[in-house]
């Protein structure tokens, strides 16, 4: 017997009786009498190995192939291919001949299968929505939960850093950081360590009010552009700091041997590859030094 998954495995003459006759009595068992020149049968199979899997255990798929299992077509009568059988408490109680759509599948099975319980929540996956919604309190507490569990997992140390950066813990940030092994999220680590950046290089500067001052006062002042996007990264205000610092590398673009390039290098890095606007200033930057 070839086993695709715990749940799809393949039933002949030999073992018919204990793993799909048998094991029907604990849980239904979808049969899919098939063969290999069946073209049909080929579409079908993958949809029901979906439907299967989407069970998680509440529903077995066995696979029959018709060519080699005649005594299995013989004893229930398959005269037709594709064919599949539903299989409960050791009988066949419903099932179709020929291709179907996988909502009409859905509905046969519907009666008889019981749904699976949801899915627990990726705790991961949870702590990186509140993250992005802004909820860092609560997104610590999921991640304070899920490192006392596994302390060795890297994207939660990195956002658990992250969480601590945001609410000023500069320090231990860093040191969760540095915690991280391996090679496996180098992007996201090199974006959480140049938040701490952005954010320290922030707080020794002027404030907002005082930068745009400078500039209302002298639109070339390219110290003042720079430190105006610092404290607007420091602040997650990720567009308009882009613009700042694209518009000083078109300007200036030797200022501080080329910081501006490299800023929107390491916010790029922060925001990660998927981030709208990183695809929209990357395509910006690259106009701008071609």
């Amino acid at each position: 017997m070839s086993q695709d998954t715990p749940y799809i495995f393949d039933a002949t003459s030999a073992d018919f009786d204990q793993l799909v006759i048998q094991k029907s009595f604990l849980t239904p068992v979808l049969v899919d009498f098939w063969a290999e020149w069946c073209a049909p049968c080929k579409a079908m199979m993958p949809v029901l190995k979906q439907i299967t899997e989407g069970y998680r255990g509440e529903l077995l798929l066995a696979k029959v192939d018709c060519d080699a299992e005649q005594d299995i077509v013989a004893r229930f009568g398959i005269r037709s291919l594709p064919t599949v059988v539903l299989f409960k408490d050791g009988q066949p109680v419903d099932g179709f001949s020929g291709a179907q759509p996988e909502s009409a599948i859905r509905a046969i099975l519907e009666p008889h299968v019981n749904m699976p319980p949801p899915a627990p929540a990726d705790p991961l996956k949870q702590a990186q929505t509140l993250f992005a919604e802004g909820r860092i309190a609560d997104a610590e507490s999921v991640l304070v939960a899920l490192l006392g569990e596994d302390n060795t997992n890297a994207l939660a140390l990195i956002l658990y850093a992250r969480c601590l950066a945001e609410r000023g813990e500069l320090a231990e940030a860093q040191s969760v950081l540095e915690a991280v092994k391996g090679d496996a999220h180098k992007a996201e680590l090199a974006g959480a360590h140049a938040q701490l950046t952005f954010l320290r290089e922030a707080a020794d500067l002027p404030d907002v009010a005082d930068l745009k001052t400078r500039l209302a006062q002298n639109p070339l002042d390219d110290e003042a552009a720079y430190q105006l996007a610092i404290q607007q990264l420091s602040r997650q205000q990720y567009d308009a700091a882009l613009d700042g610092l694209l518009k000083l590398f078109i300007r200036n673009r030797n200022y501080a041997e080329g910081l501006a390039h490299k800023t929107l290098l390491q916010v790029f890095d922060l925001l990660g590859n998927d981030h709208p606007l990183v695809t929209t200033y990357r395509r910006k930057l690259f106009a701008a030094l071609y």
